[in-house]
């Protein structure tokens, strides 16, 4: 659950942060094994924050 004063993160921060690679990262979204990204316009996609740091602390 995103908290009130979260941040969006872009897939750059995502790799950076989890070092794992795009192709992972779209692969394990689709394997219900990580936090799937929300839509903020017609081409852009972005990760609330705290979902990743959740993942982060605990990948399942």
């Amino acid at each position: 659950m995103p908290l009130p004063t979260d941040n969006f993160i872009r897939i750059r921060r995502v790799i950076e942060r989890t070092g794992l690679s795009r192709a992972t990262i779209y692969r394990k979204v689709r394997n219900d094994t990580f936090p799937k990204p929300r839509q903020l316009g017609a081409n852009c996609v972005g990760w609330y924050e705290s979902e990743v740091d959740s993942w982060i602390v605990d990948p399942r």
